[in-house]
């Protein structure tokens, strides 16, 4: 698959014939990455994620209570793609509501991993980095709320950016949590992600959660040159599995020889990240998901009443897991555990956020892992409770609201999986993180691994 970077100097009739390659090596490829092939406009194909908005696309966020809906009009990332050269192309397959790290509980069907397909692709953005690292698609959108990028990305060995809150529009983005989400591109390598958000970022006074500041071009000023303080965090290394730590300190090595200053720090453990993280966001979720009543949008449930209509048609069109996350949100909302969950919960948030700025008072960039270990097998996770493990090392980046980007930098020698590590900057410094992610993509080299 040529990169985006090399797609942008194609003819259109070039792209056509593209489009019409890729949808016949998706249909046979049997990733079910793709749901759909709808098409928007002349210039790149761009795979979208099935909860972002684009006008007159069906969107169904990966769940049978959405099943019908088109969407009436246009998000702001699609908006500015279209004004870049690039065009929507197909419905990336996703976990229902961005709810889960496998991409197992779409209506759909599970994704299924491209270097192995006994193996999840991650989640919840599994069906763009899986379209992505399976060459059928040149670039992609995804949403992460809590490392629903990075993560994917780091199962299927390819290059997904979070931005800093604020930075890419949420307007057209179907809210999973509002306080955390933020659309970012899943690509084949660091100067493709760099174009890509470049394209999607900037200022909307749709969003009442945009940051009014000035974009300036990540992509044309990339200086992987750059001699950068990079932090990692130890008490976090040992939390990973052998194959992920090997990889760590070969990448720590690596960025050391590249002329990279390394220090070390520590931070809260991760169980505080993770129940701080889905105490806030199932309550976001509870609030976002109340709006899904057979009422106003897709699907509607047979009934002879109103309390029946909610009843059957929110019984019927969601799955398990965004059913256990309504409840779990009610249940730290609820009268006398609001101040004992939700509001804790917003406490420890804070210091989390000022956790990260003190290490950053000394550090431009923290390298973390992305996940525990390479990607699982498929129905290997029947316990809520150990998928939501999976995401201890991205949840405090979206607490914090910054930017990360997850990279590929080995493999997993007992199955060959890809393993991925991250890269954290400060708040709006996203120029610092893509010049450490393209130093770090070239003294990994791992396409020749």
């Amino acid at each position: 698959m040529i990169t985006l970077k090399e797609a942008l100097t194609k003819s259109q009739d070039e792209l056509n014939r593209l489009k019409t390659q890729m949808e016949k090596k998706a249909k046979e490829g049997g990733l079910n990455a793709y749901i759909g092939f709808e098409s928007s406009g002349e210039g790149v194909p761009i795979l979208i994620k099935d909860n972002i908005q684009v006008k007159g696309w069906s969107l169904t966020c990966g769940s049978k209570i959405l099943q019908g809906y088109i969407a009436p009009y246009e998000a702001t990332a699609i908006t500015h793609l279209k004004s870049h050269g690039m065009a929507p192309f197909g419905r990336a397959n996703m976990d229902e509501f961005a709810m889960g790290s496998t991409t197992e509980s779409s209506y759909y069907g599970k994704t299924l991993n491209p270097h192995n397909k006994e193996h999840v692709p991650g989640g919840s953005s599994g069906g763009s980095a899986a379209a992505v690292a399976g060459g059928i698609a040149i670039a992609a959108l995804g949403s992460d709320t809590g490392g629903s990028i990075r993560q994917p990305a780091a199962y299927c060995g390819c290059v997904g950016m979070k931005p800093t809150y604020g930075r890419v529009s949420r307007y057209g983005l179907g809210a999973y949590s509002s306080s955390l989400d933020q659309i970012g591109p899943i690509t084949q390598n660091v100067e493709d992600a760099a174009i890509l958000y470049d394209a999607i970022a900037g200022h909307d006074p749709k969003d009442s959660t945009s940051a009014d500041m000035e974009t300036v071009s990540v992509a044309q000023n990339l200086n992987p040159d750059r001699k950068l303080t990079i932090a990692v965090i130890d008490n976090y290394i040992s939390e990973a599995d052998s194959q992920t730590q090997r990889v760590f300190a070969q990448t720590v090595e690596k960025l050391r020889n590249a002329g990279h200053t390394i220090i070390h720090k520590n931070r809260l453990n991760t169980q505080y990240d993770i129940a701080t993280y889905y105490i806030i966001a199932t309550a976001e979720a509870t609030t976002n998901l109340a709006r899904y009543d057979g009422i106003r949008y897709g699907n509607r449930a047979s009934c002879n009443n109103v309390s029946e209509l909610f009843y059957n048609t929110r019984s019927e069109g969601f799955g398990d897991e965004v059913k256990r996350r309504i409840l779990l949100g009610n249940f730290v909302l609820s009268s006398g555990f609001y101040d004992a969950y939700y509001l804790k919960a917003q406490k420890v948030r804070h210091l989390i956020r000022d956790e990260f700025n003190a290490i950053f008072k000394e550090a431009d960039l923290i390298l973390s892992p992305v996940a525990p270990s390479s990607a699982p097998k498929i129905g290997s996770i029947s316990d809520p409770l150990e998928m939501y493990k999976s995401d201890m090392y991205t949840l405090s980046i979206n607490l914090a609201g910054l930017p990360a980007l997850s990279l590929p930098v080995g493999k997993d020698s007992a199955n060959g999986l890809p393993i991925g590590l991250q890269l954290i900057a400060k708040a709006f410094d996203e120029q610092t993180l893509f010049d450490g992610a393209l130093s770090l993509e070239r003294a990994v080299n791992y396409q020749k691994q």
